[in-house]
């Protein structure tokens, strides 16, 4: 069983406050905080989030939910990324002018300037998440992106109809582009009640295991996001079960161990090896865009 914990923790910004203050949205905890923290540590390479194994740390990716954040700014963008987030989901629950979302039932995906958004996040090194966007986007994605790409927290569409949820055309061109489905505990996307079980989310890692197979299959709980949670996985500590439910399953311990931390650390790996080639052969963008508000999903200050 793998000992290694990891999680990605979630952070919110207003485009770095439009970027008239570019530093005030991507500063450390207030000292007041760090007891809260102590035992996690950012990290932004592959390098530094392997060493976290052998302290008593929790290695903690920063990611960016929700593309409305970098206000259609691919130098926004690179300002987020020098912060140290390390990934961004390219919509929240509203399009953004360039990307639509889960909520968004039209036939329209990614515009040119989002080709652009997800190959400038290929040349930072930054992984591009598609959970949250629709079935168009997420296409548009896979053949856009040079690197790898995850679903952070999105679970099987097979098994529970919610537009969160990724569909099996989608799973299955997975192993071509190299990424990672992270399942989702919340029952809605589970089970599309208001109740779930631990059985019934190891059923939709079955699922994405028998479409797309186990190498592209992770953990993305959601539990600081949701207001219920499976029965038998009531918080972080439960995740032995879980593990210990795809043992008795038939998976092999170096199964499980990709679906609990190896698959993700793969994905960041790979995304890190296509920055440096492209940052070898290509300039940052400049590209611009009309700046077109959506306050809907940003919050106005």
């Amino acid at each position: 069983m793998p000992r290694e914990r990891f999680l990605i923790r979630w952070t919110s910004s207003n485009a770095l406050c439009r970027t008239t203050r570019p530093r005030s949205c991507g500063q450390p905890l207030p000292k007041t905080w760090n007891w809260l923290f102590q035992p996690i540590k950012s990290v932004g390479s592959v390098t530094s989030l392997s060493l976290s194994r052998f302290v008593v740390q929790i290695a903690s990716l920063i990611g960016v939910e929700g593309g409305h954040a970098i206000s259609s700014s691919l130098g926004t963008l690179r300002q987020l990324y020098e912060l140290g987030a390390r990934y961004m989901t390219l919509t929240h629950t509203c399009n953004t002018p360039w990307a639509h979302s889960s909520t968004d039932t039209t036939s329209n995906g990614l515009t040119d300037f989002g080709r652009r958004v997800v190959l400038e996040m290929n040349r930072l090194g930054m992984l591009v998440d598609i959970s949250h966007v629709n079935n168009y986007t997420m296409s548009d994605v896979l053949a856009t992106s040079k690197a790898p790409v995850i679903f952070s927290h999105s679970s099987a569409y097979a098994l529970c109809n919610n537009s969160r949820n990724v569909p099996d055309n989608i799973l299955m061109k997975m192993p071509a582009n190299g990424g990672v489905v992270m399942v989702n505990f919340y029952p809605g996307f589970i089970n599309c009640s208001s109740t779930a079980s631990l059985e019934q989310v190891a059923d939709h890692i079955d699922h994405i295991r028998s479409v797309a197979g186990v190498d592209h299959i992770g953990i993305g709980a959601d539990y600081d996001g949701i207001d219920r949670v499976p029965y038998g996985l009531e918080d972080v500590s439960k995740y032995p079960a879980l593990f210990a439910e795809l043992l008795r399953r038939g998976y092999s311990d170096s199964d499980v161990a990709k679906v609990a931390r190896l698959n993700i650390i793969r994905v960041f790996q790979e995304a890190e090896e296509v920055s440096i080639k492209l940052q070898a052969e290509v300039a940052p963008d400049n590209t611009l865009i009309s700046p077109q508000p959506n306050q809907t999903c940003r919050p106005d200050f």
